[in-house]
């Protein structure tokens, strides 16, 4: 047997033996009530630091799970855009926008700030620990609400408007992010704002093309397209052409400068108006959970071994009361003016957990070098993500048996 023959045959099995280690960690972690996501993480971290003290990961199987991680992240990023449905939401904006605001702006500055003054890091690192902070991961929390039949009720409905609301402004400030900062770093001791203007014009120029282009399929091609592929043959065919056209929204998001993942994310949203698709999303769900696992199993890869030594603990200690206070104040102050005591609690803890679009921005950085974010970072990040992901749901399972929701969405006080 040839050599390349011989480790193309080693990958097949170490892919094998991954997705299966992944799916049993996904049975153990929802049986603990703890998201997959954590599983999925530890799983990567303890292959890198197995890794770390017998080599056995070859470049080659690195490469390949650096692809299945870039086509997690489009899968992850394609489910949020298409489970945000735009034309709902905008109906919801008003209610949704006054918690929103607060939530970007205060979680957000409370990231950099923290970053930069308490921290002390760069200007660069710390803008993506506060864009990283915008974000939330509410499939980690929705979980609990739908466990209680809660997701209805009038404070599910805010929750679910102002985490999407939340994701479409933190994938935003990630393409700014991904444009910019290079400029900060190679002119970092020019006026800020005449070097920026440039690249900033050029970005938004890019972005309204961009966005044109997605609203005009969304409007006028994707719905004859889909049902071209639906007449020929049952759905599986037609996601699949889901799939593909989205690929190339991806690409074509990643040629203009932005990421794949942003991509994958407007490619989520030009298809989420038309409920045929929505509905194909079955069909989709197994590539879903096929690739996924991918993506934060890269994460803990992408880990250091030395991750829990005294400095990246205090980091992290610092970042997670930060992420945890940040959504607290954020949400409880407006809500309780609007709905109460007790919703403005129980949001403000759902909307805690940080995982996948606040990972893509760190990796994101990472990927462009240490000058944005430094492995020490990461990994503090890293263990904020595994923390908020695993307090906060047994935390929300208790708050909605002392506020159980009902359909009018009032809960008790």
């Amino acid at each position: 047997m040839q050599g390349n023959e011989h480790q193309l045959i080693v990958l097949i099995i170490m892919t094998g033996v991954l997705l299966l280690a992944a799916m049993l960690a996904q049975l153990i972690f929802e049986r603990i009530v703890v998201p997959p996501i954590v599983g999925f993480l530890l799983l990567g971290f303890a292959i890198r630091s197995a890794d770390s003290t017998w080599p056995f990961l070859t470049v080659q199987a690195i490469e390949i799970l650096a692809f299945f991680a870039q086509i997690g992240i489009i899968t992850l990023l394609f489910r949020a855009g298409l489970e945000s449905e735009l034309k709902g939401l905008l109906g919801q904006l008003k209610n949704a926008m006054f918690v929103w605001a607060a939530n970007v702006l205060v979680s957000g500055m409370l990231g950099f700030f923290s970053a930069y003054y308490l921290l002390n890091f760069g200007v660069v690192t710390s803008l993506f620990v506060g864009a990283a902070f915008t974000a939330t991961s509410i499939g980690v929390s929705i979980e609990i609400w739908q466990k209680h039949g809660a997701t209805a009720t009038q404070n599910g409905q805010l929750l679910l408007d102002v985490a999407e609301l939340d994701d479409i402004s933190a994938v935003i400030l990630m393409a700014v992010l991904f444009s910019l900062v290079p400029v900060l770093h190679s002119s970092p001791d020019v006026n800020v704002i005449m070097e920026l203007s440039g690249p900033m014009a050029i970005f938004f120029a890019k972005l309204m093309v961009f966005i044109m282009v997605c609203y005009f399929f969304a409007s006028f091609g994707e719905h004859p397209f889909i049902q071209i592929f639906r007449r020929l043959d049952p759905p599986p065919l037609a996601i699949l052409a889901v799939i593909g056209i989205s690929l190339i929204i991806a690409g074509f998001a990643g040629l203009l400068g932005f990421s794949v993942a942003i991509g994958a994310f407007f490619a989520g949203l030009v298809f989420s108006r038309d409920p045929d698709t929505v509905k194909m999303e079955a069909s989709f769900l197994p590539l879903y959970q096929f690739f996924s696992p991918f993506f934060f199993i890269g994460i803990g890869l992408n880990v250091s071994p030395d991750c829990l030594d005294g400095g990246v603990l205090t980091t992290a200690a610092v970042l997670f009361l930060v992420a945890v206070g940040g959504k607290l104040v954020a949400n409880y102050l407006p809500i309780l003016f609007m709905k109460g005591h007790s919703a403005g609690i129980l949001i403000g803890v759902s909307m805690i957990p940080r995982a996948e679009i606040a990972m893509i921005i760190m990796q994101g950085g990472m990927q462009l070098g240490t000058w944005a974010v430094p492995q020490k970072v990461f990994d503090a990040m890293a263990l904020v993500t595994l923390l908020t992901c695993s307090l906060s749901p047994p935390v929300i399972n208790i708050l909605l048996e002392k506020w159980p929701q009902t359909v009018t969405g009032k809960g008790a006080e």
